[in-house]
């Protein structure tokens, strides 16, 4: 039985073997040099390969000589289903190539030949692409489209293509003049550095142009004479897209120039030298929308022609393989007022800290100025800031207060001082002691008496606070605005003195510039105001402008708070009435009436209504403090802010009746 079984066991092995024998006509081997022929193809390196017909090693320099135009792009190749014929076979190669943001995609046909037991390819120029030719190569072309504009009110030109010189020493113009000494009066005329720029001279080809500045063609004060002057400096004419001026909304705009050497690495093969990207703001941001698409052709050209020679060749050697047309960028417009904008970057000229005027339109929402000033050292303190509001945030507590029933016309209590947990709180310096007592909270707004709101927080729990914060539309999501901003960031729960600091705008409680406006911007439209800067937001669009996320940095104070904040929600559950912004407004005409904004009075047009800060910030003995003030005049709605500025009345009030005057 053992016998016979062992029988059977061996009859059946012999069985299976010679079905695998049968099997395997080849197709195994014929498949796994297919996928090395397609990996090698991808890798642009065949020089392992088992080559016919051509050695290996000058298939690989025909490979490398073929797709150099290309470099640095690789292709993907995929091999598909093999054809078995006997001791032949043939596989198709799909090939993807990305080139810029399109893809070129061809099939070409690959033939296999076994000798003994290895497969070897059939070298021919059409495995490379079908439609090549011996001795030809591929060429490549990229025509860049214009960079689009960004647009302001009116269709206004913010940035746009304005005439430039670039300024630099061109070698193949030197002639026998010493380049370092020529490097070195032309930084000197320039103003860079001399040092610098003389490396950057020397260590430049022979053949090179290098780039000392670039300046705007208009008023410029250095002349093509005095550069013409040195040996070997020139002075090109171009154009780059640029805003009116150097410094214009440069922080919400950002800017447009070539790629640097990191962006391009960056950017993984969609960038190139000489392209123009933007960087900050909202160039970068909408950088796809404004760049457009590259126009690319790839043609077939004889290999050895040089270009002087493809030029002058009737008619041209070259034949088109795959072309992309150029796509121009898609203008961006935004609801900027350049003269807004213009006038509140003036208005800020003169302030040494970090400093912000944002101007928003309450009937649309729209973005008329956000401007940061010099102190802000490029940083947007106007959108992205998070500062402790001080007391412009009694506008949130007041609404609180009158949900709880109270009216401007209640009765609270202004004391010199107040305690709470041990803590002592006081009015501002100065505080009028005729405004004392029992008093309107009409009159404690106006006068901003800290002691009287803090001692109302028992009315107004801090759940309160922050629903009457959305309720104006602060720390909650902007879907229209189309850029990065902080909206606020108020807490949901607070005891005790942390409690009683949010009641005057202090402890955890944080607003940028631009939502100080937003909040006074609601008032004024009797509802959520849901602000606006882009109004065509293509790609790069944030999701709700709630969250910065702005490159560059705070100014160096650390009340500049930068810390991650909660998420804002999509919306208010309970917007503030036309009834209770009635009531606010009511209390905001009062700060100029009989408040300490009596400034305001003067500004022509429409009555405004305001209302001043003062936050304290830091361990300093007095504290340091920064100055706020929000105002509605007509259908304006303003926020003026100055870090470290002292008091809100005193040091940002002028610069708001400043602003208001002229604005008109």
């Amino acid at each position: 039985m053992g016998k016979t079984k062992n029988l059977v066991l061996g009859l059946a092995a012999l069985m299976i073997a010679g079905s695998l024998s049968a099997c395997d006509d080849g197709r195994s081997g014929a498949e796994g040099a297919a996928k090395q022929l397609a990996s090698s193809l991808a890798a642009l390196d065949v020089g392992s390969l088992a080559v016919d017909g051509k050695d290996a090693a000058a298939a690989n320099e025909q490979l490398k000589a073929v797709f150099a135009a290309l470099d640095p792009a690789k292709p993907s190749v995929e091999s598909g289903a093999v054809k078995l014929d006997g001791d032949k076979a043939s596989v198709p190669l799909n090939f993807t190539w990305k080139i810029g943001t399109a893809q070129w995609k061809y099939t070409s046909q690959a033939a296999l030949k076994k000798s003994g037991d290895k497969w070897a390819v059939q070298w021919t120029t059409t495995l490379l692409e079908p439609d090549l030719k011996d001795g030809e190569v591929l060429d490549k072309t990229v025509t860049p489209p214009a960079r689009a504009e960004i647009l302001g009110a009116g269709d206004a030109k913010l940035i746009s293509y304005r005439p430039v010189v670039f300024v630099g020493i061109d070698k193949t113009t030197i002639g026998s003049a010493d380049p370092a000494a020529s490097a070195s009066k032309l930084a000197q005329l320039v103003g860079v550095d001399e040092a610098t720029y003389v490396k950057q001279v020397q260590a430049a080809g022979p053949q090179a142009f290098v780039s000392a500045i670039t300046l705007r063609q208009d008023g410029r004060t250095i002349t093509d004479q005095q550069i013409a002057a040195i040996p070997g400096a020139r002075a090109i004419p171009d154009s780059l897209p640029l805003a009116p001026t150097r410094t214009f909304a440069r922080a919400v705009l950002g800017s447009a120039a070539e790629a640097s050497a990191e962006q391009i690495q960056k950017a993984g093969g969609t960038l190139k030298a000489g392209d123009i990207v933007g960087t900050g703001g909202l160039e970068e941001q909408y950088d796809a929308q404004l760049r457009g698409q590259d126009g690319v052709s790839i043609k077939a050209r004889p290999q050895g022609m040089t270009d002087d020679q493809i030029k002058t060749a009737k008619p041209d050697p070259r034949r088109v393989l795959f072309t992309v047309n150029t796509k121009p960028g898609d203008p961006l417009k935004t609801t900027l007022d350049p003269r807004l904008q213009q006038l509140a970057e003036d208005t800020l000229a003169g302030v040494g800290p970090a400093s912000a005027i944002v101007a928003l339109r309450p009937s649309t929402g729209a973005v008329l100025a956000a401007a940061s000033g010099p102190g802000s050292n490029g940083y947007n303190t106007a959108m992205l800031g998070q500062y402790a509001p001080g007391s412009t945030f009694k506008i949130v507590d007041s609404l609180a207060l009158i949900r709880n029933g109270m009216t401007p016309d209640s009765k609270v209590e202004c004391t010199p001082t107040i305690t709470v947990d041990g803590r002592t709180f006081k009015n501002a310096e100065g505080y009028p002691a005729s405004s004392l007592g029992s008093v309107a909270l009409r009159d404690a707004f106006a006068h901003s008496c800290n002691t009287a709101f803090i001692s109302s927080r028992d009315k107004v729990s801090q759940a309160q606070l922050e629903s009457a914060a959305t309720s104006l539309g602060l720390a909650v999501q902007a879907p229209k605005l189309g850029a990065d901003a902080f909206l606020g960031s108020v807490p949901a729960s607070a005891d005790g003195t942390e409690h009683a600091a949010s009641m005057i705008g202090q402890g955890k409680v944080l607003l940028s510039p631009f939502a100080a406006a937003l909040m006074a911007a609601s008032v004024a439209h009797g509802a959520p105001v849901s602000p606006q800067l882009v109004l065509n937001p293509g790609s790069g669009s944030p999701s709700t402008g709630a969250t910065p996320t702005a490159s560059g940095s705070p100014s160096s104070s650390a009340s500049a708070t930068v810390s991650a904040t909660p998420p804002a929600q999509a919306a208010s559950d309970k917007p503030v009435t036309p009834a209770e912004a009635a009531a606010l407004s009511d209390m905001m005409r009062a700060v100029v009436t009989s408040g300490h904004a009596g400034f305001l009075a003067s500004v022509p047009g429409a009555p405004v209504g305001a209302k001043t800060g003062t936050a304290e910030f830091g361990t300093d003995n007095p504290p340091k403090t920064h100055a706020w003030i929000v105002a509605v005049h007509g259908d304006l709605a303003v926020a003026v802010f100055v870090e470290d500025g002292g008091l809100g009345a005193t040091t940002s009030g002028p610069l708001l009746k400043s602003f208001l005057t002229a604005a008109g």
